[in-house]
């Protein structure tokens, strides 16, 4: 370690030199100034065709300021990806939601941001004239848009259906990404895509989106606000789409009005890539290059990923549709972030640009990655108490197409680690040579042909249990993507069913009269009416990163009790949606719909028993600005040690718009059998107010309905073997 900590400063030292002796001491070079003065400065020396080359997201270097070449794009999604460095998998986005772990999320960031800066250093050290792509500190995760609609393929990228989740996750991803340093970042997160998207994939480059003020404050934006207003993040990426006429990179409401104005954000903002290209291609609201990138930078979008649009900023300036100052602007912007990752400071002076290589897949990042995958385990049934599996069992029938299967679990925008542990293996290392282990894939995940699954019947009756991992892949459901199968377009789906093949192999498994355990891998939400009441024992695994299989096998083995809860409603079948297009929340998301969900959001079971008593709130009734606490005991009355994820749903009586219950808090706590926790949450007033239809914030009068339990309000509550919640109410006066 002092060895390549002497080489790392020492080379750093070769470079300074060089530097030093080609090029002018100017001010922006001196690290005792602050950022501001050297921003100016810097950006004061170039032309403006440098700095319209340093708008694009590949940029070159200027050799005659020593200013290095550097590439924005950059992803870290679930772990840094796109790396050819073996690093560190986390489970897939919508994964990492379910452990409704806020410290977890945290640490993820932290970790990420090191061995994207290990990456970074390294990569600086041994090719400083390099600009390749995803190796910079840029990085444009997370994915705040709301999963408000299953069939999304790129649902699996968010944290879910719900604002406050999504917000308070990702607030804990991007402090963690970002570091604690008072003047320097370890990374620069990007909240994406601003602002309201969620397919369908294949007319994202066309769509224009109209909602309502009163879904546009109460669903689309919290998000987005609690990432720029609180957890300061660098940057934002504009979306493809457009938004009330305008494109969402050159809305005025968006980009002028609340994102710079109402929210005071100085950070970065870049185009999602081709975004702008798409204003005179697919939208058609400009006629060409030059005025889309003109309106573009006038609403504060201060990169074009891309190679086309930006690069007619310099005729845009000449022909008087934008004038140098305002791109001055923008190159101020993206150069304060440089400044703030160090990269115009020594080596010595940073200590994020001190971490060394080694940190790539350290013990702590995978002994993370598995802590993770097993909290995002979502039990789902569980009849008779089939799981855990009794060790002693002597042969094991493992079937599916998700059985072994390395690509799923690392879903996309993913890095490569060097080890992936399938069901299979896990499975395999867990029980040990003393059991055997059948396995076949059985299925595909999807087939519209007529299967005879007679003769692997056959071959697996002898087995004391069956599993069969099925589910979807990312390779079906995803970004953009050429698929056209039944089932799924163009990276969405069609359906939310299971597809049918899988449903007609488990009903073949259910009649050699064995135990069945269906485990799904997948990215968003699955209709499995006929599984939920014929298939005793169903697991939900999301795509659980390089540590699935042993994660998946600790669940089944009794070796973690499961404790992950869901982050999007699971619907009965595709009649309980609304048109996929329609972005009104009406009837969509557990927030506002009416029927009876086959899973509700925040719904996992456990093998302990967890029973809530005694909700007290501090008072009885609050006026405007009064804050309270509600306090709750939660017993663990099982027979396993385990956590228990307690949440908080608030719903205001008499009032058709606001949402028919919403989450306003969570906790994960860990009990012990036979003992019980009082939890408290504090209730501060923002908590209390509702999103008027006009979409402003009001503080109304009435009954309000508190209620704390281990998933949202549901009316049978028995159907699914959860307990009771706890309620009580409050009056506002």
């Amino acid at each position: 370690m002092t060895k390549y900590f002497a080489v790392l400063l020492f080379s750093a030292f070769l470079i300074q030199l060089a530097f030093a002796q080609t090029k002018k001491d100017y001010p922006f070079q001196n690290p005792s100034l602050s950022i501001e003065k050297r921003v100016n400065d810097l950006v004061s020396r170039l032309t403006l065709e440098e700095k319209v080359a340093q708008m694009l997201n590949s940029t070159p270097a200027i050799a005659r300021l020593g200013i290095p070449a550097y590439d924005w794009w950059n992803e870290c999604l679930h772990g840094v990806a796109r790396t050819k460095f073996k690093v560190t998998s986390y489970p897939q986005a919508i994964g990492m939601a379910a452990t409704f772990d806020v410290d977890a999320m945290k640490a993820m960031g932290n970790y990420t941001a090191e061995e994207g800066r290990a990456i970074f250093n390294e990569s600086s050290r041994t090719d400083t004239s390099s600009r390749r792509r995803y190796i910079g500190l840029t990085y444009w995760t997370p994915n705040i848009n709301i999963f408000r609609d299953p069939r999304w393929g790129r649902g699996q990228e968010t944290y879910g259906e719900d604002p406050f989740l999504t917000g308070t996750l990702a607030k804990a991803f991007v402090t963690g990404l970002q570091g604690n340093d008072p003047k320097y970042l370890k990374a620069a997160g990007c909240a994406k895509h601003y602002a309201i998207h969620s397919g369908p994939e294949p007319s994202r480059h066309a769509f224009d989106v109209n909602v309502s003020d009163h879904d546009l404050w109460d669903t689309y934006l919290p998000a987005f606000r609690e990432l720029v207003v609180n957890a300061k993040v660098a940057g934002v990426m504009c979306a493809y789409n457009a938004y009330a006429g305008q494109p969402c990179c050159a809305s005025d409401k968006l980009m002028l009005n609340i994102l710079r104005n109402q929210w005071k954000f100085t950070g970065y903002v870049t185009s999602d890539c081709g975004a702008i290209d798409d204003f005179f291609n697919f939208h058609k609201t400009h006629p060409d290059a030059a005025s889309a990138a003109a309106d573009a930078v006038w609403h504060g979008t201060d990169i074009d990923c891309g190679n086309v649009a930006y690069k007619a900023l310099v005729q845009a300036v000449k022909g008087g549709k934008i004038t140098e100052k305002q791109i001055d602007v923008s190159l101020k912007r993206l150069f304060t972030i440089r400044f703030r990752l160090g990269m115009f400071d020594p080596v010595n002076m940073v200590k994020y640009a001190q971490i060394p290589f080694s940190v790539l897949e350290k013990k702590e990042h995978k002994e993370h990655a598995l802590k993770m995958a097993r909290e995002s385990i979502v039990l789902l049934r569980n009849e008779n108490g089939l799981l855990p599996i009794n060790k002693n069992v002597k042969k094991i029938a493992l079937l599916g197409p998700n059985a072994d299967n390395a690509n799923t679990q690392l879903a996309n925008y993913n890095g490569e680690p060097s080890v992936v542990t399938t069901v299979l293996q896990g499975i395999k290392d867990k029980v040990g040579s003393s059991v055997e282990v059948f396995f076949s894939r059985a299925t595909n995940f999807v087939d519209t042909a007529q299967q005879d699954f007679s003769k692997l019947i056959d071959s697996v009756k002898n087995a004391d249990i069956l599993i069969y991992v099925g589910g979807i892949s990312p390779r079906l459901e995803g970004e953009e993507m050429r698929v056209s199968q039944h089932g799924f377009s163009g990276g969405d789906r069609t359906t939310i069913a299971l597809p049918a093949v899988q449903t007609e192999f488990l009903k073949a498994l259910k009649t050699t009269g064995k135990p069945v355990i269906f485990i799904m891998m997948t990215g968003s939400a699955l209709a499995i009416p006929w599984e939920a009441e014929n298939i005793p024992a169903i697991i939900n695994a999301w795509y659980g990163g390089q540590a699935a299989g042993t994660a998946i096998a600790d669940v089944l083995f009794g070796d973690y009790n499961p404790s992950g809860r869901l982050p999007v409603t699971f619907y009965k079948n595709d009649t309980d949606l609304p048109a996929f297009e329609d972005y009104s929340m009406s009837n969509r998301t557990y927030r506002y719909f009416k029927g009876e969900p086959l899973y509700p959001f925040g719904f996992g079971l456990s093998y302990s028993n967890f029973k809530y008593s005694n909700l007290k709130l501090s008072k009885t009734s609050a006026k405007k600005n009064e804050s309270l606490q509600a306090e709750v005991t939660v017993t663990n009355a099982g027979k396993f040690k385990g956590d228990e994820v307690v949440q908080l749903y608030i719903t205001h009586e008499g009032i058709d718009y606001a949402p028919l219950s919403a989450l306003k808090n969570f906790r994960r706590i860990t009990l012990a059998p036979g003992t019980s926790q009082k939890v408290t949450f504090n209730i501060t007033p923002d908590l209390l107010t509702v999103v008027t239809a006009d979409g402003s914030t009001a503080f109304t009068t009435g009954r309000v309905k508190f209620i704390i339990g281990g998933c949202s309000p549901l009316r049978q509550v028995e159907r699914l073997g959860i307990p009771r919640a706890s309620e009580a109410v409050l009056i506002l006066k």
